[in-house]
């Protein structure tokens, strides 16, 4: 996402690492986390960090609410780390993991965006495709690695998206935010159609991504007044209801 030249912008921190430029930038009470060309990765809202603005983290959350009781998480890339304060403050986990490429992002969200220092969350450097095998089994898999020039080759790399599958523990769901290509369907749907033996459901979300949510296995299905209840339980402490992304979902296309 590209933000247009803004007077009010104000740049907070910027740094540039060998693969290109990071920026904490502030408008009014949101910051937003910046990679190269004022390419946007994130936005915060100062007042609760844990708050998601876009609907495409509301969907990765509305994913997140299809396993009844989590108790771990693995998310691949970090952002802002609004999503996983999200998770940490609303889901019963025990344990967090975050595998992130690139150093100066846990630095810069924990110093500028309001990211917790939870005792509950281990963040690893390193590139996602490398570490994968080595992370812990999870009950929920986040899979959102994005670049200046889009999304990280894991989006479409059949062994590493079949192994984040595997790394789900039984009943467990992998969440990717996937682009859309122009015909509305996911980036790679042909691949993702394969992989995964159409056994999965779609979020298409107006910032121009589609959610995907994968269960571990072909036995599990979404259920769907499950959600509709997490939904109710949510709401008041959210701020905001996921019934419209709920109604949203479709099979996958």
């Amino acid at each position: 996402m590209q933000k247009g030249e803004l007077e009010e912008l104000q740049v907070i921190a910027e740094v540039a690492d060998a693969f290109g430029v990071i920026r904490v930038v502030e408008m009014g009470c949101y910051r937003f986390l910046e990679f190269g060309d004022s390419i946007e990765q994130s936005c915060v809202f100062n007042g609760d960090p844990s708050w998601l603005e876009y609907d495409y983290t509301r969907a990765m959350l509305l994913g997140a609410l299809c396993h009844a009781a989590p108790e771990s998480a693995l998310f691949l890339g970090l952002g802002a780390g609004n999503l996983t304060q999200a998770c940490l403050k609303y889901l019963p986990l025990d344990d967090v993991e975050v595998i992130e490429l690139r150093p100066e992002v846990p630095r810069l969200a924990m110093e500028y965006l309001g990211l917790a220092d939870d005792s509950r969350l281990t963040i690893r450097i390193g590139d996602a495709l490398d570490l994968l095998d080595s992370a812990e089994n999870a009950d929920l898999i986040f899979l959102d690695l994005y670049t200046d020039t889009g999304p990280g080759v894991g989006h479409l790399a059949w062994k590493f998206l079949d192994n984040c599958q595997k790394k789900l523990n039984p009943g467990g769901w992998l969440i990717i935010n996937q682009w859309a290509a122009s015909d509305g369907k996911p980036l790679g749907a042909a691949l993702l159609r394969g992989l995964y033996h159409r056994h999965y459901w779609e979020v298409p979300v107006k910032e121009g991504n589609v959610v995907l949510i994968i269960p571990a296995d072909l036995e599990q299905q979404l259920d769907v007044p499950q959600l509709q209840a997490q939904d109710l339980r949510l709401a008041p402490l959210l701020g905001y209801s996921l019934a419209s992304l709920l109604a949203a979902v479709r099979p996958a296309s």
